[in-house]
């Protein structure tokens, strides 16, 4: 009898965990306009150099850096937030970041070699072949964007932000969650712009916008 009585506790107790979950996962799809404010977009500032890996990339992989003739949309072109979405987002993060093992650079900018889909690299590879793949299934390339920071502990990093109406997410290699940008611990150098992939801005330090 204990033992069934155990079992029934911890089937409930999954359940109320995956429930908790699924509200808190719709509550954050679904926030009501009035709730917006505490919402944070990343703010463009100054136009900068992209990095030279990057132009480099371009050159290889041509179609990653086309800009996209797109009509000016709600919101500045943000995508809309869906259930169906932040499963597409959670699930390319958790498929990319299985399937490149990891590989670090020893040579610095000289071994910077970003590439689609290898079978093992470092954080570059893990985010262009994200945002190849989120753009393959669906996403308009407007929202899906690369950006440099810089880790607490000092290195530079690539990660790929999804801007949306509910917030500007980020998929990172280094942890399997999807976090808003606001609560990344990162200093934030540069991004890809909106209405053209291949030209960089810097961010501005106000997290407000």
């Amino acid at each position: 009898m204990r033992k069934v009585v155990k079992f029934l506790a911890a089937v409930a107790a999954v359940a109320v965990a995956a429930g908790v979950q699924h509200s808190a996962k719709a509550a954050f799809v679904g926030a009501p306009l009035a709730l917006r404010g505490a919402i944070q977009h990343i703010k463009f500032d100054q136009p900068t150099l992209a990095p030279m890996a990057f132009t480099i990339f371009c050159l290889k992989y041509k179609d990653e850096c086309k800009p996209t003739r797109q009509r000016i949309v709600f919101r500045g072109g943000r995508l809309k937030l869906t259930p169906e979405r932040l499963a597409l987002l959670e699930e390319v993060n958790r498929d990319v970041n299985a399937s490149i093992r990891p590989e670090s650079n020893l040579e610095g900018l000289r071994g910077e070699k970003w590439l689609l889909h290898p079978a093992s690299g470092d954080c570059n590879d893990y985010a262009v072949t994200k945002r190849h793949d989120l753009i393959a299934k669906g996403l308009p390339a407007r929202s899906v964007l690369l950006s440099e920071v810089v880790v607490p502990w000092g290195e530079h990093h690539l990660v790929v932000v999804v801007r949306t109406t509910a917030g500007d997410l980020v998929l990172d290699n280094l942890t399997g969650h999807i976090l808003p940008w606001s609560k990344k611990s990162y200093r934030w150098v540069r991004i890809q712009t909106p209405k053209n992939p291949y030209y960089w801005a810097s961010l501005s330090g106000d997290r407000d916008a």
